[in-house]
């Protein structure tokens, strides 16, 4: 079997013990998984940020702007955005190789259960893509990520087309207007999923909408912490 990302030949050094018990077959060659870095040390309990404090200058930003209460109770990150993951990303989610996100499936899931277990009757709702964008690659990576959990799925956002975030400096990320449209109110608590938090924008923006139609609480899930 090939590595999914570099495409190099994985080859299993047999011995005694996988012999007798074959190992789960790897989709990424050595090289390639020592590079996906988990996020690791003090982070934000906000966002996910990795720093000393318990809530970093950007969430307390956040906060004032939400006149002193955020919108996102907290987001849970996996991964850093190393270069190696941008290009990961890149390849999985712009160039529309969807078997590659498979790799995620198992990190992903289980990293889940250690940041959301004490959550009761949460939903998840995976942020959407606008149409045009769902053209465009085929698949929403959020929604291949949402299908590696357990929980209750619903698809309630829907999403107006407009400018790549990518291409959006930090302020107008941060100002611009809410592209998101609640089809149906929900009242249980919701973990939206993403596969990256970069600003927060695009969450807060998700979240407001649910506790404005009265969900009590909306937490994230994201693959990588930008």
């Amino acid at each position: 079997m090939n590595c999914l990302c570099c495409h190099e030949e994985i080859i299993i050094e047999l011995d005694w013990a996988n012999f007798l018990f074959p190992p789960k077959s790897s989709k990424l060659c050595d090289n390639c998984k020592r590079q996906m870095t988990l996020l690791h040390g003090n982070r934000c309990n906000r966002c996910s940020r990795v720093t000393e404090d318990k809530i970093c200058d950007d969430c307390l930003r956040w906060q004032r702007y939400y006149d002193g209460v955020d919108v996102l109770e907290y987001n849970y990150s996996v991964y850093t955005y190393s270069s190696f993951m941008q290009d990961l990303i890149a390849k999985w989610k712009y160039r529309g190789d969807y078997e590659l996100g498979t790799v995620f499936e198992d990190s992903y899931s289980t990293f889940f259960q250690k940041a959301f277990a004490s959550i009761k009757d949460a939903v998840i709702i995976p942020i959407p893509l606008s149409m045009e964008r769902l053209h465009e690659r085929c698949f929403n990576q959020a929604e291949m990520l949402a299908s590696f959990l357990s929980l209750k799925k619903m698809n309630i956002l829907s999403r107006t087309h407009g400018e790549k975030q990518s291409k959006k400096s930090r302020n107008e990320r941060i100002y611009s207007e809410n592209p998101f449209i609640l089809q149906e109110k929900l009242n249980n608590p919701v973990i939206l999923v993403d596969d990256i938090y970069t600003t927060g924008t695009t969450l807060r923006h998700a979240a407001k909408l649910l506790k404005d139609a009265g969900c009590p609480e909306v937490y994230s899930y994201t693959l990588i912490r930008g």
